[in-house]
């Protein structure tokens, strides 16, 4: 008898967002896979989930992936959660979920919380059409990268982290050019959730002379 994989996404900040189907999971599972237990603990601390967790994260999934599908066969179910948003967007996930599939292993993905759609909504540019890229190469074929999106016709979104910020909105201003226009939500759902409009120069500008801190959504109006 075969298991089963949930995908569970965790609140962006706001410990609310959770939804009552993602707290019945992870409730019944027979143990969870936690991006960072440590930040995990607090979430489940605070609904008073006592299940098993185990660490599952871009260090260790390569080698973890097939003993977690040793356990799905042997009929455990197993809820994956990330440090905060949906697994494997800009989170791990993408190989278990892929091995799922090859072994024939059910696996569902709840719906809920992500950055980047309350960032989108924002940020006021299209949204009918938009690439989410979330995050850029950090040295190699980063240049090239932004040679690629400057080509771009769509909304383009980004994840980006408050040391890298700075340098990534300079490239946008060399790439894209100054007047291009740029919206940056930091913080979303918790207490000091900013979000910042205007061209990328202006927006430069602005955290330049006022660092910010917090988790970052950058989208750029093409």
């Amino acid at each position: 008898m075969r298991g089963k994989l949930y995908l569970v996404p965790t609140p962006i900040g706001n410990l609310e967002d959770i939804t009552l189907r993602a707290l019945r999971v992870l409730k019944e599972a027979d143990f969870i896979l936690a991006e960072d237990t440590r930040t995990s603990s607090k979430l489940l601390k605070h609904f008073e989930i006592t299940v098993p967790v185990s660490a599952f994260h871009q260090h260790n999934e390569h080698y973890k992936t097939n003993t977690i599908i040793e356990q799905l066969q042997q009929g455990k179910v197993i809820a994956q959660i990330s440090d905060a948003g949906t697994p494997g967007i800009s989170d791990p996930g993408f190989l278990l979920t892929r091995a799922c599939i090859e072994n024939d292993i059910p696996f569902e993905c709840l719906p809920g919380a992500t950055a980047f759609v309350p960032a989108l909504l924002l940020s006021g540019f299209p949204n009918h059409e938009f690439l989410f890229v979330g995050f850029l190469p950090q040295k190699k074929g980063r240049q090239t990268k932004f040679k690629e999106l400057a080509q771009e016709k769509r909304t383009l979104i980004l994840y980006e982290s408050p040391h890298k910020i700075q340098s990534t909105l300079q490239q946008i201003v060399e790439y894209f050019g100054e007047e291009s226009q740029v919206s940056l939500s930091r913080e979303l759902t918790k207490m000091f959730e900013e979000t910042i409009r205007g061209t990328a120069k202006e927006v430069l500008e602005r955290i330049t002379q006022k660092p910010i801190k917090g988790e970052i959504v950058l989208i750029i109006s093409r």
